[in-house]
């Protein structure tokens, strides 16, 4: 089968793509906690990539700024797996949590 993901995806449609992404390369599909753990991981990459690339960041010699959209790409990965694992509807779940948000009183600190 080749994967390929629509030219204009939904949010269902990248959920299906990663699915049959880690299943054809034989990647985690359901130890839920071990997907959790990777997900911390790249959610560190993320903040380490941002570091980095901000004004006040240093990086030790030898080292490179990370690229802060591959590592963005790579959480939206395992939140999409995650979802999956847990037979959630992003979208679905996504637009349930907001109208509860839209009810609530945001104060600033």
């Amino acid at each position: 089968m080749i994967l390929e993901l629509k030219s204009n995806p939904t949010l269902k449609d990248f959920q299906n793509y990663v699915m049959q992404m880690k299943q054809e390369r034989g990647f985690n599909t359901t130890d839920k906690f071990y997907e959790c753990c990777l997900l911390a991981e790249e959610c560190g990459e993320v903040i380490s990539a941002v570091r980095k690339n901000s004004k006040s960041g240093s990086i030790g010699s030898g080292s490179v700024a990370g690229n802060v959209a591959e590592e963005l790409a790579d959480v939206f990965i395992y939140l999409c797996s995650l979802a999956n694992m847990h037979d959630i509807d992003l979208e679905q779940a996504f637009r349930e949590k907001e109208e509860k948000n839209k009810q609530r009183t945001w104060k600033r600190l």
